[in-house]
């Protein structure tokens, strides 16, 4: 059920997007809270706040993710010059999108649901299947040309206006 999905994003014209907004982030613990605020604020912006719940479950784990497995050992959680992870927020009619990228080539791994039931103690690993049960679908893809890292996206849909 929860194999990782090396695909890309579905179908979408960026320039389409009728709203878009990112947030760059330090690696320090602040990261996710920091997420969860930018996310509430352009929500509620967008006049999506009744989303917010199931959004920011997913953006607190992508960011987690990207914070616990896709920075290098050596980096600092104190303030770096460059920050290392980028939350994406996107809307097109029906649609919300949320991505993170981060310096890692690696693509995410996930637990099997069999794995995650037997260790209901476990303190992690369930990250993934949050966001598989939070959201509509979800994948990554490589970065490409000068940019090194990935994209871990998560879409949601949204109802008719």
């Amino acid at each position: 059920m929860l194999e990782p999905l090396r695909q890309g994003l579905p179908p979408l014209n960026l320039a389409a997007a009728s709203d878009a907004a990112s947030c760059a982030l330090h690696a320090r613990y602040e990261a996710v809270r920091e997420a969860r605020q930018f996310t509430r604020g352009t929500l509620d912006q967008w006049h999506l706040g009744d989303r917010f719940d199931d959004v920011c479950l997913v953006v607190s784990e992508l960011v987690t993710n990207a914070l616990r497995h896709a920075l290098p050992a050596n980096t600092s959680h104190l303030a770096a010059p460059e920050p290392p992870v980028r939350l994406h927020l996107m809307r097109w009619t029906e649609r919300l999108v949320c991505a993170v990228r981060d310096p890692s080539d690696e693509g995410p791994v996930t637990r099997e649901p069999e794995d995650l039931s037997e260790d209901c103690s476990a303190e992690s690993g369930r990250g993934l299947f949050l966001v598989d049960s939070f959201s509509d679908s979800w994948g990554w893809h490589p970065l490409a040309g000068a940019l090194s890292g990935k994209v871990v996206w998560a879409l949601f849909r949204l109802p008719r206006p």
